[in-house]
């Protein structure tokens, strides 16, 4: 988090605590408010704080959220886990604004890894926990927006979750100019335009990384020459999806996955052009098809003849046979 979303989260926090688990049904219901004197990035104006404690089953995630919440696991949100766990209580907030699915009170904008350490907090026999959340009135752009900025520096948000993002937004808010986008986000063009280009990979490749969180901008770029020309691209195309079905036999328990370094190796070696074979060093005479021969080459003035010790004589007799018709039939 940036220094800009520590101070606006320590200001509002401040005075701030999480509930007794003595009265935790009393605390999940009331409303805490604090107004603060910060300058919002979205709208400008002073904004009122409305901070909640929930229960997290009764948030969902946006749909237009910038993080596969189905890639969230014990694993990649354990920092998470047990920072809320000796804190006592979630630092800083997510972002919601109210959900119109009846099922839900809240949707989320900013905060699916507190979601999920909360949830598996509260899974875990953890009951006392519960999600803090901070409730806004946003458009869609708006959250939109939000989210990016929360969520563009961090590690572990992948480039190509963050590709496809855009490559919707840009569509769904910005009529398609990416121009208009980049000025909206504050980032140039050509980065923009990196993202967006990445977000335009072939499913066949996307298919041969084990996960969409190792895909790089960067790997866009190395593959995009190798893309335009449709001899190459089939070749590159084929090798991934020759990749794809080992990932997959990975994912079932049989052999290893291929780690996204060696995906990007064998895609750029198979857009290769195949090495040239050699020349023969020179001609082969033999008595028939199978068997070993001599082989003649030149060398300078001079005509050298090689073959193997093993040769009976009648071999020797017809592969000189056919040299000397070849030879003196011009």
């Amino acid at each position: 988090m940036t220094r800009k979303h520590d101070a606006i989260f320590d200001d509002v926090l401040s005075g701030f605590d999480a509930p007794d688990p003595a009265e935790e049904d009393r605390a999940g219901a009331r409303f805490l408010k604090r107004t603060t004197t910060i300058s919002e990035r979205l709208s400008g104006e002073l904004e009122e704080k409305t901070l909640r404690w929930v229960d997290p089953a009764r948030c969902r995630m946006w749909d237009r959220h910038n993080r596969e919440y189905a890639l969230l696991n014990e694993d990649n949100c354990r920092d998470l886990i047990d920072g809320i766990r000796s804190q006592g209580r979630q630092e800083f907030p997510a972002i919601v604004r109210t959900s119109d699915d009846p099922d839900y009170d809240f949707e989320v904008i900013c905060g699916a890894r507190r979601h999920f350490a909360v949830s598996w907090l509260r899974a875990n026999n953890y009951t006392q926990f519960k999600y803090l959340v901070e409730l806004r009135d946003l458009s869609d752009e708006e959250a939109f927006r939000l989210a990016d900025i929360e969520n563009r520096d961090r590690e572990d948000i992948s480039d190509y979750e963050r590709a496809i993002d855009y490559a919707d937004a840009v569509e769904r808010y910005y009529g398609g100019k990416q121009k208009a986008m980049a000025e909206r986000l504050e980032v140039s063009q050509p980065w923009l335009s990196r993202y967006l280009q990445l977000a335009k990979l072939p499913e066949e490749i996307v298919a041969a990384f084990a996960s969409v969180r190792d895909i790089r901008e960067r790997n866009a770029r190395e593959l995009k020459p190798l893309l335009g020309e449709a001899v190459v691209a089939e070749r590159v195309l084929d090798a991934a999806r020759t990749i794809a079905r080992e990932q997959a036999q990975a994912r079932r328990g049989s052999g290893a996955f291929v780690d996204g370094a060696a995906v990007m190796r064998r895609l750029v070696n198979a857009g290769k052009p195949a090495a040239p074979k050699p020349p023969r060093a020179g001609k082969i005479y033999r008595r028939s098809s199978g068997e070993a021969g001599i082989e003649v080459r030149r060398k300078g003035r001079k005509v050298l003849v090689e073959f193997e010790d093993s040769l009976s004589r009648p071999q020797l007799v017809a592969a000189f046979d056919a040299y000397l018709k070849d030879r003196y039939s011009h």
